[in-house]
């Protein structure tokens, strides 16, 4: 297994391959995390995804992008976050039963956290010399919401997008820039217990994608706010088709 460690687009990332030495990736997997979590949260997927799909190892290089905001003022140390959040209005939203007007909205900072996860998409591919349908993007809540709009945006579609209990917002925004993605595929997982991110907003954005025209491979589970093991062996298979 092959690690390391660079700064693209602006962000400190930790990368994840077991290609042989000099080979380069066929296709380039850019996970995000999630808020609060640490850099390298996520890191640990790389190997069980070439684990659970050793086709993988021969092309396929891992990205782990460290989001911009440190939480330790927050007392959430060590914890990152790709934009702050409202904590308390988003809980009395959930309580409240007004979650569902939040998925109109575009949360303050995101905007910025978009352009450098773009950034380092667009210097991964110049570097590379891959084009953007080589690359993956998903990642965890936060970072899932992240890598939703960054694949919408970007100048060409990528090969697929991952959704770890992610949600819905910006959605007339994603409406449009979606029907224009095609067919893109799109893995989605969410837990049917959710507390976090109640699962009926999974649902919106499962169906905002399928209305769009996208392929959209929806996996629910019992469960909170996670990632399941059925969902790494979907995408697993999803990385194995798309590499091929």
């Amino acid at each position: 297994m092959n690690y390391g460690t660079a700064k693209l687009g602006g962000l400190d990332c930790q990368s994840i391959d077991a290609l042989p030495a000099g080979a380069e990736p066929r296709m380039i997997v850019v996970l995000c995390h999630g808020f609060g979590a640490p850099a390298n949260d996520l890191v640990p997927l790389g190997p069980e995804l070439l684990y659970l799909n050793p086709a993988l190892a021969d092309k396929v290089r891992f990205l782990f992008p460290a989001a911009p905001l440190s939480l330790d003022e927050w007392g959430m140390f060590g914890g990152r976050a790709w934009w702050p959040l409202d904590i308390e209005r988003f809980n009395a939203a959930i309580a409240t039963g007004e979650f569902r007007n939040l998925r109109h909205e575009t949360p303050a900072g995101m905007p910025e956290a978009r352009q450098l996860l773009m950034n380092l998409v667009t210097e991964v591919a110049k570097q590379t010399g891959l084009p953007y349908s080589a690359f993956v993007l998903g990642g965890f809540s936060q970072g899932a919401m992240l890598a939703m709009d960054v694949g919408l945006r970007l100048p060409a579609a990528p090969a697929g997008l991952c959704i770890f209990s992610g949600t819905l917002v910006c959605e007339q925004e994603w409406h449009e820039l979606a029907a224009k993605r095609g067919t893109l595929p799109v893995l989605q997982s969410h837990g049917t217990q959710d507390p976090i991110l109640p699962f009926p907003a999974a649902i919106w954005l499962r169906d905002m994608l399928q209305e769009a025209g996208m392929d959209v491979e929806f996996i629910p589970f019992q469960g909170p706010h996670t990632i399941a093991p059925e969902a790494m062996h979907r995408f697993a298979a999803m990385l194995g088709r798309l590499a091929e």
